[in-house]
């Protein structure tokens, strides 16, 4: 080897040892190894085995052997016309998405945005209580909206399996005199819409609401000097301001609830509103149609991909017409009046704690006093209440199956939440200290990337994956890999938020100190911003122990808490109804408190900066 050669090696090592002593560096390398694996890869699984017969039953009704390529599977989604197929399968039931979808966001939008006008830009009492109570339909799972709907409203006149006396049944008179709403007003379009529109609707608080909040008065100020009308100043000053905010809730919204499984699911009890996702997870579950499953599932992907796509467009469009350089240090507040503000105040309250509080106690209700009668009979009893999958039927403190299911799910959340909050954390160190470059650029965007996947598609892809590595399926790691990935996104924006506002020359001190890269870490950057870093593992903790459409098609029967609740919710047999709204309680009081005391303990709140 000549000395030239000898000189660019060394050369090539000295580099490759400065470059791999900068810790960031290594975090992300690393990361995007990792992240190459378990999002990449998978979306390239889900996409061949779209083409691929990979099931025997595939290969019996395709007539094809295992393994072939084939696009059959797309043609018998979009175009397969024998009895109706592709209409029944497909259009129909994005029709009703897209339909449901719409409503879902106009309920979200004027719930959440009129409230956070009413908590940020006006004088209403009582704000404290409406901002923190009004987050709860978000924390709540969101079939838990769905059963309240259906505890408040079913009634003895429905030609359903659920004929029971509801509560606005019973308060207007009981079973004999009582109000009996249609069955339209139960199960199908409308309730699934307002249900999904009362859960975002906390989410579009937060997004309107934080804008307002920091919104620029000087111009509302200089326009109500020039004597224009609230309403003028309402139409031509504030919601230009917040457009960028009402555009990106609308879309989110929207791609939310079109991909939303749970509310559909537990609404459609007449089986009249087939939804893409009910439709979805139907034929991804059979294994004679497993492959179509995963062509719904690459087209809600690439919808959501599109309305995001759309949604950063808007948003980035709307930068350029900047023209506020500074902050009026005081915000102008809309007089209400003394009767007025108490009036909308009761009107908003009112509306609150039916979405919010209300359901809880419905609950309640429906476990404790079924029957009219106080009682703790399904929570204690040692009766077998119905046929169940699993053998076991008691009651709930003495159901084994219940609190097995109870415990993998908080150990699932626990590992979730750990394990997104801490690769959170360190992307957010990598991309804060590399930013700018490709490299941290790449690692970012994929970490972001599993949020625009819907969950139900996300399941897919990775049973696409564990029909490959069957080792893994319907196992804990398969469980914890898809929560923790599917999450991640909450985490690793929470972590760079975090990490940009800490300034570099801390770290810097700390170096010249001798201070190793973990002791910085756990001893200086994390303490400096523990609120933020707290909040990127709490919410990754709420969303696994309340999730059920990213788990449906992966966790095995009687594993998961959402997946049991499923099974009593779906058991139209004597004593179901009161246990499956005694475990939706136990999953909302568990999400409750561990919200409770993050709160606490760090100040963490999602409703922090907007209301009080």
């Amino acid at each position: 080897m000549t000395n030239d050669k000898k000189l660019k090696l060394n050369k090539l090592g000295n580099n490759m040892r400065t470059y791999l002593g900068k810790p960031a560096n290594v975090v992300t390398i690393v990361f995007l190894i990792i992240l190459t694996l378990t999002v990449v890869l998978p979306l390239v699984s889900i996409f061949v085995d779209s083409f691929t017969i990979s099931t025997i039953g595939e290969s019996i009704t395709a007539n094809l052997p295992l393994g072939s390529f084939t696009g059959a599977h797309w043609k018998s989604v979009l175009f397969d016309g024998e009895y109706n197929y592709s209409v029944n399968t497909f259009w129909r039931p994005l029709g009703n998405s897209i339909g449901m979808s719409l409503v879902a966001c106009l309920v979200a939008v004027l719930g959440g945005g009129v409230t956070a006008w009413f908590i940020t830009r006006s004088n209403l009492p009582c704000k404290k209580f409406i901002s923190t109570v009004f987050v709860f339909p978000y924390v709540m799972p969101s079939w838990s909206i769905a059963m309240f709907w259906e505890n408040f409203f079913k009634n003895t006149s429905l030609t359903t399996s659920s004929k029971q006396v509801g509560m606005l049944q019973m308060i207007t008179g009981g079973a004999e005199h009582g109000l009996c709403v249609p069955q339209w007003m139960v199960y199908g379009f409308l309730p699934t819409a307002m249900c999904l529109g009362i859960h975002y609707a906390p989410f579009a608080y937060i997004l309107i609401g934080g804008i307002l909040r920091n919104m620029d008065a000087n111009l509302e100020e200089a326009a109500t000097v020039l004597k224009a009308g609230r309403g003028k100043i309402l139409g031509r000053i504030t919601l230009p301001i917040v457009a960028p905010a009402l555009i990106s809730t609308v879309l989110l919204v929207f791609s939310s609830s079109i991909s939303s499984y749970t509310v559909p699911a537990f609404l459609d009890r007449d089986s009249n509103f087939p939804t893409i996702s009910t439709q979805m997870r139907s034929v991804a579950g059979s294994p004679n149609t497993r492959g179509q499953g995963f062509v719904i599932a690459i087209i809600l992907l690439l919808f959501s991909v599109a309305i995001l796509s759309l949604n950063n467009w808007f948003t980035g469009k709307r930068k350029s017409f900047t023209t506020v350089s500074g902050k009026s240090g005081q915000v102008s507040l809309v007089k209400l009046g003394k009767v007025w503000r108490w009036v909308f105040a009761v009107l908003i309250i009112i509306a609150v704690v039916f979405c919010a509080i209300i359901p809880l106690v419905s609950f309640a209700l429906e476990s404790f006093c079924p029957g009219g009668e106080w009682t703790l009979y399904y929570w204690t009893t040692t009766d077998q209440l119905s046929a169940r999958i699993t053998g076991q039927a008691t009651g709930i403190l003495r159901n084994g199956t219940i609190w097995k299911a109870f415990g993998y799910s908080l150990g699932l959340s626990v590992c979730v939440a750990l394990i997104a909050g801490t690769c959170g954390m360190l992307i957010g160190y990598a991309v804060s200290h590399k930013r700018g470059s490709r490299l941290a650029t790449w690692v970012g965007n994929l970490a972001f990337f599993p949020y625009l996947i819907p969950a139900l598609s996300f399941g897919a892809i990775y049973l696409s994956v564990s029909s490959s590595l069957t080792f893994l399926d319907g196992s804990f790691i398969l469980l914890l890999l898809v929560g923790g990935i599917k999450f991640l996104p909450f985490a690793s924006r929470t972590g760079t938020n975090a990490m940009l506002q800490v300034s570099g020359e801390i770290e810097e001190a700390a170096v010249m100190m001798n201070a190793g890269w973990g002791k910085r870490i756990t001893r200086i950057l994390f303490p400096i911003q523990k609120s933020s870093f707290m909040s990127g593992y709490l919410l990754p903790f709420i969303s696994c122990m309340r999730e059920m459409s990213l788990f449906v098609l992966l966790a095995p029967a009687g594993s998961l808490l959402t997946v049991v609740l499923q099974d009593w919710t779906n058991n139209g047999l004597h004593g179901a109804t009161p246990v499956a709204n005694g475990i939706n309680l136990v999953i909302i009081v568990t999400i409750l408190l561990f919200q409770f005391i993050i709160n606490k303990l760090t100040g963490a709140s999602l409703d922090k900066g907007i209301g009080g």
